[in-house]
């Protein structure tokens, strides 16, 4: 007997007496452990800001009415000029000026000759610092976040979860999610940290603290 065969007996065996109508739904699992390492009342919008810039991404606070020029500023800053546009991302949110923005569908070559990408954000989690993604409106496939070179993230307040627990209990299983912890970085044996390998070299996260509008970033 292989060892998956042996791996899926004890599973059949440990399930020979659950109904074959039962969902897992209908039996409640203790969730007995920590849910947050937050403190009751900390402001979770400026945890998430500081574990952010821990990860050497740059961050930016605004409301939804300075949101274009925040993003103006982002880019400016960056010298990012040309940009994937995610479908679903709100051309109103975009600023007036020389960027050039790519709507999807993009090949790996066209993105590969991109500055960066601009998108929208599902959720944060604010003690880990992470940003994650799940191919939803304004957001696009991993593709897009992970070819070019610089991305800039828009996520609202209220998308931010004070920990892991609390923001999987916000996502869908059934997407693919994405979880980002600051740029694209690694280390050699020496410790010698090497960013933009494996993804984007600048990440840009900005924090629309009051939308204007509750469906909008």
């Amino acid at each position: 007997m292989s060892s998956r065969e042996a791996v899926l007996g004890r599973i059949r065996a440990a399930l020979a007496d659950v109904p074959a109508d039962e969902r897992p739904d209908d039996v409640p699992v203790p969730r007995t452990y920590r849910r947050s390492h937050t403190e009751p009342g900390e402001d979770i919008v400026a945890l998430f800001a500081e574990r952010v810039a821990d990860y050497r991404a740059n961050v930016t606070r605004t409301d939804q009415a300075g949101l274009p020029a925040a993003i103006a500023a982002a880019l400016t800053a960056s010298g990012a000029s040309n940009l994937a546009l995610p479908s679903g991302f709100p051309v109103e949110l975009l600023p007036p000026g020389d960027w050039q923005w790519h709507p999807e569908p993009l090949d790996v070559q066209a993105l590969n000759a991109l500055d960066g990408a601009c998108t929208l954000a599902a959720a944060g989690i604010a003690v880990t610092g992470t940003i994650v993604l799940d191919a939803g409106p304004g957001q696009g496939r991993r593709a897009l976040t992970l070819v070019p070179d610089y991305h800039l993230c828009v996520i609202r307040a209220g998308q931010i979860a004070a920990d892991v627990p609390d923001a999987l209990a916000r996502l869908d299983p059934m997407l693919p999610l994405t979880f980002i912890s600051g740029p694209s970085a690694t280390s050699d044996i020496e410790l010698d940290r090497v960013e933009g390998v494996h993804g984007p070299r600048t990440l840009h996260v900005v924090i629309v603290d009051h939308p204007t509008h509750p469906e909008q970033p």
